[in-house]
Formats: structure tokens, C-alpha cells, sequence
């Protein structure tokens, strides 16, 4: 039989009891469009993730120390020494504590730390208004401060920080700065929240004690994996054991970033091609229903010369185009809903995948195939004189 025919004869089916056909398809178009949004969203989320570790600097490496603060703690001096090594760009050193930071009748804790100027640039952060803290007001212990956009918020509302003074642990500081919004950063806290203070005075007058963060701009991404080996020799040495610090760099936190990501979409991925399981089963149940109703049309077909293949191909397709069409109308589903969600979320982008789309139509097809053999294969065996016999 040619496909033409076989397609006209499964429509003509299909339409005469369409609002059946369109339950019937319900399984499969609930498991396409499930499998194209959510893969969209899983993709989204990783291209999301992908971009903000770009954003942080793709050479940033993070050196967090983690034994006893007496026992392992960094000298300033000899952390920049480092500059002089060819796999060096730039260092900044930092101190960081959660303390009161007030203006006014304003307060709260916020992460109040304490770098170089150099940490500007290192951690990709811009300025919004004013200006960052600079080499002479390391030297000079200045009392002045850079503040990120939610503690700018909080602490002023609509009220212009730059030149105003703060008090940070009973301390006076004058704001020099305002940094545009940044997000996360990598091994420490997020700059939207936190307070920039120059090193020496968060270390001599707000007491916070030795270095035991330092963020590394390695001159190339390539030479992020020498500048590790060569601090890991030095630390090593300094304090005797190779588990008191920990590295932190952009390729590992986006890898296993990225890894969550693909996992948890592809556990709802699974779940989402159960539908398409369950709709195989309503498929097979209603075309076996389909030659019960039409055993007397298989009589008269195989009477007048079809043979049993043309009988199983016949019922087969029936199924498969069932199966087809619930695939389109999931795919299309799933396609409008990938790209309207972020209408409703706009924090959430998605990207809809060709490749998963065109997965996800064929094993729908495949769906139609497979439960649709058991119920074709029954049709074929019938035998003419039993089927003519059927009212």
C-alpha cells in the first residue's frame, strides 16, 4: 500500500472520532512539551551560569586558607612578591568580617572588606559614581569606603552616598564610591552586598586581623594551572602541610555548576518521558479498542485480497500517525512555552535546543511504533470468515 493511501485512511480514522484520537494523544503531547520546555530551561540556566563565572574574570583564581588563624596566615608583602612571576597579572589580598555599618537611623551587618586597588579590576567589578580605593589610602589608612549597590540601597534609599559619612564598628567613613550591580563572586562574598574598605585600615583600625583571602588574575587562562602549582609549592613550605588551604577557580566552579545543572534537568527530563511512556499505553489501548469496533472492515479488506501485511502496516500507521501528531502538537506547545516563561520569570532565560526538539518528536513516533504493534499485529491475524461473521 502506498503512504498516500495509508496516510488518507489513517486521517479519515482519525476524524471520525477525533475528540478519542485527541485524549488519546494527550500522554504524548504532555511528554514532548514537557521534554522541549524544561530542556530549554536547563539550558538557560546553564548558559546563565556560564556567563556569570565569565563576568567574574576567566583567569581568577581564589586562595581561602582554612587552618588555625595563628598557625597559617599571609604576609601582604610577600603575597604581591608574586607579581614578579610571569604567570602573575595582578593580586589582592583581603580581610573580610560581618559587621555594623550604620548611617543615620540606617543599620545593618553587612560583609565589610578589606583589599587593594587592585581588586577593581581583578573581580570585574565597574563604578556606578565616585571613585575606587587607591595605593595612597592603603599607605595613609585612610577612613574611606566603596559600598555595593544593595547596601547603597538600604542604608540611602534615593539619597546620593558619595561624600556621606558612615559609621562602620564605631568608626567614621566617608563613601568614595558606588559599584554597579555585580552578582555572585567567586570564593567570597558578593560585592552587591558587601562594603570595600582600604586593607591596612580594616586590618590596623577595624581589627580584623591577618590576611586569609588573596584573589590571583593569572596573566592567561592557560597559566591558571602553573600560578596554582606555584602557590601550592610556596604554602606548602611556609606552613608545612598541603591541607591547610583551599583553590577556587572559575573552570571548576563552572563544571560542577554546570554538572548540577544538566543533572537536575535530566531528572526531570525522565520524568517528563514518562508521559510519553504512558501515552504509548493509551495509544495501544485505544487502537486495540479501534479492531474490536472494526473487525467486520478487516473481514471484508482480507475477503477482497489484503494480506496480513497490509493489514498490520495499515493499523501500525494508524498508530504511529496518532503518536506524530500529539508529537507536533507537544513540540509546538513547547516551543511557545520555552519562549513565553521568561515573560513570567524574567530572571530566567531559555534556550530552546533543535536537537532535543527533533529527539523528542522521534521518540514520540517511536512511542507510536511500539505500542502500536501488539494491537496491528492482532488486527492481521484475524481470520476473514470470523470477522465477516461479526456484527
Amino acid at each position: 500500500m502506498r503512504i498516500m493511501e495509508l496516510l488518507q485512511m489513517a486521517l479519515q480514522t482519525i476524524s471520525a472520532s477525533w475528540m478519542r484520537t485527541l485524549l488519546t494523544m494527550l500522554g504524548v503531547i504532555i511528554g514532548v512539551s514537557s521534554v522541549v520546555t524544561l530542556v530549554a530551561i536547563g539550558q538557560g540556566t546553564s548558559s546563565q551560569i556560564a556567563k556569570q563565572y565569565e563576568n567574574m574574570g576567566t583567569n581568577l583564581l581564589v586562595l581561602n586558607l582554612l587552618g588555625p588563624r595563628r598557625a597559617t596566615q599571609l604576609n601582604y608583602q610577600d603575597l604581591m612578591s608574586f607579581e614578579g612571576f610571569p604567570e602573575f597579572n595582578a593580586i589582592a589580598p583581603a580581610v573580610t568580617s560581618k559587621i555594623n555599618v550604620k548611617y543615620n537611623t540606617s543599620q545593618d551587618a553587612y560583609d565589610v572588606n578589606g583589599t587593594n586597588e587592585r581588586y577593581l579590576n581583578i573581580l570585574k567589578v565597574s563604578l556606578r559614581d565616585g571613585r575606587f580605593i587607591t595605593e595612597s589610602d592603603l599607605d595613609l589608612r585612610t577612613n574611606v569606603a566603596v559600598l555595593g549597590t544593595t547596601v547603597a540601597k538600604e542604608l540611602f534609599g534615593t539619597v546620593d552616598p558619595i561624600d556621606k559619612l558612615i559609621n562602620i564598628n564605631g568608626f567614621q567613613f566617608t563613601v568614595v564610591g558606588l559599584f554597579n550591580t555585580k552578582g555572585s563572586s567567586i570564593g567570597g562574598p558578593s560585592v552587591d552586598t558587601s562594603v570595600i574598605v582600604p586593607l591596612t585600615t580594616a586590618q590596623r583600625q577595624l581589627n580584623f586581623g591577618a590576611i586569609r583571602t588573596a584573589y590571583f588574575e593569572a596573566t592567561t587562562k592557560d597559566d591558571i594551572t602553573v600560578a596554582q602549582s606555584t602557590l601550592t609549592s610556596y604554602l606548602t613550605s611556609k606552613f608545612k602541610s598541603a591541607t591547610g588551604f583551599r583553590f577556587t577557580n572559575q573552570d571548576q566552579l563552572l563544571t560542577a555548576s554546570t554538572e548540577a545543572s544538566n543533572t537536575l534537568t535530566s531528572q526531570l527530563v525522565s520524568v517528563a518521558c514518562i508521559s510519553l511512556l504512558v501515552g504509548g499505553i493509551g495509544i495501544m489501548n485505544i487502537m486495540l479498542v479501534t479492531v474490536s469496533e472494526r473487525t467486520r472492515e478487516i473481514g471484508i479488506r482480507k475477503s477482497i485480497g489484503a494480506t496480513r501485511g497490509n493489514i498490520r502496516l495499515q493499523f501500525l500507521f494508524e498508530a504511529v500517525v496518532i503518536s506524530g501528531l500529539g508529537g507536533l502538537i507537544g513540540l509546538a506547545l513547547g516551543v511557545t512555552f520555552a519562549k513565553v516563561w521568561p515573560y513570567f520569570n524574567p530572571k530566567q532565560l531559555t534556550v530552546v535546543s533543535f536537537d532535543i526538539s527533533l529527539y523528542a518528536f522521534l521518540f514520540s513516533v517511536f512511542v507510536g511504533i511500539v505500542f502500536g504493534l501488539y494491537p496491528a499485529n492482532k488486527a492481521s491475524k484475524l481470520r476473514p470468515i470470523d470477522a465477516l461473521r461479526t456484527d
